[in-house]
Parts: structure tokens; C-alpha cells; sequence
């Protein structure tokens, strides 16, 4: 049976005195933030994913691969990249993939370099029409749940701090969503006519 921190401070009993007393527990303000953080984190990531399947018929999974793959000028993605930019596993993401390519928006091809070969997935027209509807509804949403209720400079402060968590928990997600926020950087630039689309190494 899992032990409940209590409004002293501690935990109801189950372990020994020597044990608790080297744990570190959490204060009323750290408590607090904790729990809401956790609220947060379960209710914020249901919200979106049930607006997309409302409006679109995707799931979140699915708009960011869409997305991933909007943003390179030929719209096209190495496989272990996307999966990386999506913040999903190979398995899950070839799955995801096989749904989008049954509904037509997505295709996977065969691509050499020199010596290597890789899987890449290809955003199709059909693809982009959908992602390109899909996308208002899904900007209004994230409005409406996170950035309508913060001021700018609170934005700034969320940023950072989920920056700060995700890299504890994930370098590896925190490398991936760095360099998804740069490719998108690349191609509202490339998209006002001030620089080249995003890419990446091929193979």
C-alpha cells in the first residue's frame, strides 16, 4: 500500500522511523505546487488530444507528426528523426504512420545517400490540406487552455521552467524539442522570405 503524505508534513506509517527520517518530504508550498503540477500534466494533454479528434479526426500524436513533417521544404523526415520531433518512440511513431498512411496524408520512401539508406516519411498533399485544417482550431485551443490565461511575461517563466523539468527527466526529449523549436524558427523565417526552409541530414 502506497504511503499518503499527510498536513503535517509526513506520510501515514508503514516504514520505520530510521527510514523516514532520511526522506527528504515535501513542504506545504512544495505539496501544493507538486499536486497542481501533476493535475497540470494528466488534464492539459487529454484536453487537446480530445479537441483534435473532435475537429480533425487526428490525435495529438498525429498532428505533431503532420506538423514535424510540414516544416522541411520537400516535407520530408528520416524516421528516427520524426520520432525524435514527435516526441515518440520508432514503434509508436511507425504505427501513427501507418494510420496517416491509410487515410492518405502520409508515405514512406526509401532514401540513399552515398551508402546509406534510410526510411523517410512524406507529407502528401492531402496531408498538408488536413494539417493546414486542423491547425486553426488546435492554435485557438492552446489559446484558450494555456496562453489566454498567462501574461507574456509568465510565458516566458512557464518556458523556462518546463525547459528546466523536461531536462532533468529527458535530456534526450529536451534535445528533440530544442531542435523542434528551431526548425520551426527556420521556417517562419524561410515562410516571410528571410532564410532557407529547415533541414535535416539525409541518412
Amino acid at each position: 500500500m502506497l504511503n499518503i503524505q499527510v498536513a503535517g508534513g509526513g506520510y501515514s506509517s508503514g516504514v520505520s522511523d530510521d527510514t523516514t527520517e532520511a526522506v527528504p518530504w515535501l513542504d506545504s508550498e512544495e505539496r501544493a505546487a507538486w499536486m497542481t503540477l501533476i493535475a497540470m500534466l494528466m488534464a492539459l494533454p487529454t484536453a487537446i488530444d480530445a479537441q483534435l479528434k473532435r475537429d480533425s479526426g487526428l490525435n495529438f500524436f498525429e498532428y505533431s507528426i503532420l506538423a514535424s513533417l510540414s516544416q522541411p521544404d520537400d516535407h520530408a523526415v528520416q524516421m528516427s528523426n520524426l520520432a525524435m520531433l514527435a516526441g515518440g518512440s520508432l514503434s509508436r511513431l511507425s504505427h501513427a504512420v501507418s494510420r496517416l498512411e491509410r487515410q492518405g496524408y502520409v508515405e514512406r520512401r526509401t532514401n540513399t545517400v552515398g551508402e546509406s539508406r534510410c526510411i523517410e516519411a512524406v507529407l502528401t498533399r492531402e496531408g498538408m490540406a488536413m494539417l493546414e485544417a486542423a491547425a486553426p482550431d488546435h492554435v485557438r485551443e492552446a489559446r484558450r487552455l494555456v496562453f489566454d490565461r498567462l501574461s507574456p511575461t509568465q510565458v516566458r517563466q512557464m518556458q523556462r521552467i518546463a525547459h528546466e523539468l523536461a531536462a532533468t527527466a529527458s535530456p534526450e526529449a529536451v534535445k528533440a524539442i530544442d531542435l523542434a523549436i528551431e526548425m520551426a524558427d527556420q521556417a517562419e523565417k524561410a515562410a516571410a522570405g528571410d532564410g532557407e526552409p529547415p533541414s535535416f541530414r539525409r541518412c
